[in-house]
């Protein structure tokens, strides 16, 4: 399926995006976000089946890493993911856009969905839900405290690659045990090799981990990704299709119960058994139904 992917390059403000393809340009556009640790190529097996359905998929190796460039400020905020993400399918010009994002990328697709102006007719996002949704809320804080806890644990990874030059030393071996511990039984052989030909270097290491960095710590932004970066945390306007393994080791599972009833109406959660974190990795042929049927369901 890999095999046959074409290659595009957009020209952004601060980045030169590399994105892998799949169908006709002229067809509605499929935008498909990938996250940490990974690469475009992660969406090898959903592509042909939008494709199938008639979409051009465009999924970019997103700011930082390769062959897509790093930005000269460091910017790697969701505002500037944010932005990205709007200006990939403002260069595309297709209509009748969809949004699929999976970590960073749900992420990036759940912020978009806080938008009151979207340029995306449906939005889809794996693996993490909304953050908007997931605020304490009276009468819940018995069920949520526990769970948030439990999550700090799990969420190790995200104070150790604050600190300066260790996750850059040990990215190798740390990005092969989070592919382990979050998609238990999952063969990840394949998709560390296009990690490593993605993230050859001290640089991109940098850029990669840099996410994080940003996030805990969100400056060098401009005025227009300081002003995406506010939807992070908003409450969805737009409804989504959410999609989660219920055995992530990353994100924990019931932390999409505490988004039931806070999504816009049209919106669905469905758990996918059998998979963890990189449920369209592990479990291609049924995300791919789910994702490919929500999207017909709701054509207009």
């Amino acid at each position: 399926m890999s095999a046959a992917a074409g290659r595009r390059t957009f020209d952004l403000d601060d980045v030169r995006i590399h994105a892998l393809t799949w169908g006709d340009p002229g067809a509605p556009l499929a935008l498909c976000l990938h996250g940490y640790p990974d690469t475009a190529w992660t969406w090898r097996h959903l592509a042909p089946r939008l494709v199938d359905q008639g979409y051009y998929v465009v999924a970019p190796f997103t700011r930082g890493y390769g062959p897509s460039t790093i930005p000269p400020n460091g910017d790697f905020s969701v505002g500037a993911l944010v932005a990205d993400a709007l200006d990939l399918v403002s260069l595309v010009d297709a209509e009748d856009a969809v949004l699929i994002g999976h970590d960073w990328g749900a992420i990036t697709a759940n912020s978009v969905a806080a938008m009151h102006d979207s340029p995306f007719r449906r939005i889809v996002a794996l693996a993490v839900p909304p953050f908007g949704c997931l605020t304490p809320v009276r009468g819940r804080l018995t069920a949520q405290i526990p769970q948030i806890l439990l999550q700090s644990v799990s969420s190790w990874y995200v104070m150790v690659n604050q600190l300066p030059v260790v996750p850059e030393k040990v990215f190798g071996r740390m990005t092969a045990f989070l592919w382990q511990t979050w998609s238990p039984g999952y063969d990840a052989s394949e998709d560390l090799r296009y990690l490593s030909e993605s993230v050859p270097d001290a640089a991109r290491r940098g850029a990669v981990i840099g996410y994080y960095r940003s996030f805990a710590r969100p400056h060098r932004l401009s005025d227009r990704h300081a002003a995406f970066q506010n939807y992070v945390m908003a409450a969805p306007q737009q409804p989504s299709l959410q999609l989660h393994g219920l055995d992530d080791g990353c994100l924990r599972p019931r932390l999409f119960d505490f988004a039931r009833g806070r999504l816009p109406r049209g919106s669905r959660i469905v758990p996918v058994s059998g998979a963890g974190h990189f449920l369209h990795l592990e479990q291609p042929g049924l995300v791919g139904d789910l994702i490919t049927e929500y999207l017909a369901a709701t054509a207009t």
